[in-house]
């Protein structure tokens, strides 16, 4: 009898990070049907759940009825691309989402990310790195969901800001901020430690993780858009500093 990719690996739906791969479901948008294809296989292999929709109006519809955990969105696509479909989705939303761009729109990745994409991957793509992706985007949106067990992380307050990392949730001036999983990771980053600068790598790694590798436009855009909405919240906000050629702090209060 032929077995699947993932009764070939015992360890394929749990892996070593006591993720449950079944417990979510993925929704890939491209209209390559064999991106679609392969890719949903992947992840089936892995034990995901995965919906497929070959646009962006199909997409929007199919997860107004049934939300998933986390999108996977080709940019170029018609009638609706990734970009129309990811200010659609974020006006009721903060599903994590990776953007699959083409070499030649490096300008649409920091759109993207600017817009509240937490990741992109460049085609043609490995799926081991797209899964890899995956999984620490989910890995960190769990830990982010997670009920306060006794002895866990304190909320951290500095001055108007506080951020309570067990809930995900931040507040400004006792105004809710709304932040994106790599958003509010970089900010904790930055706040646990008021005045210390982090260059670009820290923040890679405290966002990412040690194994994925992002460059440095990437952070910047996160940054950018850090700082976005918490003057959407307060104009006179200027508590993320940057250091030319060395990094980024928080300043002290």
């Amino acid at each position: 009898m032929m077995t699947t990719a993932a009764e070939q690996r015992p360890d394929a739906h749990h892996g070593g990070d006591g993720l449950q791969p079944d417990r979510y479901s993925i929704a890939l948008v491209d209209d390559d049907r064999n991106i679609l294809t392969s890719v949903s296989m992947a992840l089936e292999a892995e034990g995901f759940r995965v919906r497929t929709y070959g646009d962006g109006s199909e997409a929007l519809r199919g997860l107004s009825v049934t939300p998933a955990d986390l999108l996977v969105l080709d940019i170029k696509m018609p009638r609706m691309d990734g970009m129309e479909l990811l200010g659609r989705l974020r006006e009721t939303s903060n599903v994590p989402v990776i953007f699959l761009t083409s070499k030649d729109e490096e300008v649409d990745e920091v759109i993207g990310l600017r817009m509240g994409a937490d990741d992109y991957i460049t085609k043609p793509f490995s799926q081991r790195l797209l899964i890899e992706r995956i999984r620490a985007l989910l890995r960190r949106e769990k830990v982010s969901k997670d009920e306060v067990a006794p002895g866990g992380e304190a909320p951290i307050r500095r001055g108007d800001l506080l951020l309570d990392p067990a809930r995900h949730l931040c507040h400004w001036k006792n105004e809710p901020v709304n932040l994106t999983v790599t958003e509010f990771l970089i900010l904790k980053a930055l706040a646990q430690r008021p005045g210390h600068v982090k260059n670009r790598d820290q923040l890679m790694d405290a966002a990412y993780g040690e194994h994925i590798y992002v460059d440095d436009r990437t952070i910047d855009s996160h940054i950018k858009r850090l700082r976005k909405k918490f003057k959407q919240v307060d104009d006179d906000f200027a508590q993320i500093e940057t250091l030319y050629g060395v990094g980024y702090r928080y300043r002290d209060a």
